[in-house]
């Protein structure tokens, strides 16, 4: 049997790989750029939201499926804008952290894959039948949520498109890297 302390490398490794294809697909691709779009009236907008604090926001502001009786509620909704919000820390991206949990979540993964591929493939097992499972569990993991944030937040389908795609070169690479160094 395989064990999971036995596979740290490809688990280290995919990580890594997955980390410079993610960097490929965000700083030399950039076909993540056209994700989000510039509000009509910006300046306005920020003034609007001027000390917004952390945190994840409904515009307008419903508290239970009872308040979807309010005719108030209705109306502003009709009318609209309806949206969903992020508030987010002022000043620039913190690249560093961001980095860092997106390493730590890779490698994650690649724990979460070690343990399925382990439990399912014997040691000395086939290339394309290790690269089988452990891209099918990566990419369930990497790609598996996206769409439900097109279903119940209104990401754009042609943003979850792309992230699925993300996913499935991921799921690639962590395969490759399982089936390459498994043992």
């Amino acid at each position: 049997m395989v064990t999971i302390a036995g596979l740290w490398l490809p688990i280290l490794l995919s990580a890594v790989f997955v980390c410079v294809a993610s960097s490929i697909v965000h700083m030399v691709l950039r076909y993540h750029w056209t994700d989000w779009s510039k509000l009509p009236d910006e300046t306005s907008a920020r003034a609007a939201m001027k000390g917004l604090p952390e945190g994840n926001f409904r515009v307008p502001w419903c508290a239970s499926m009872a308040d979807l009786k309010d005719e108030g509620l209705l109306a502003r909704m009709n009318e609209g804008p309806v949206a969903l919000i992020i508030g987010l820390t002022p000043g620039p991206p913190k690249m560093g952290k961001a980095l860092t949990l997106w390493f730590l979540y890779t490698v994650a993964v690649g724990i979460v894959t070690a343990y399925l591929t382990s439990r399912t493939m014997e040691s000395g097992a086939d290339y394309l039948a290790v690269f089988r499972v452990a891209g099918t569990v990566a990419f369930l993991t990497y790609a598996g949520g996206a769409p439900a944030g097109s279903i119940w937040m209104g990401i754009k389908w042609s943003t979850t498109v792309k992230n699925l795609f993300d996913g499935l070169l991921y799921a690639v690479v962590t395969g490759g890297t399982f089936g390459w160094l498994w043992p």
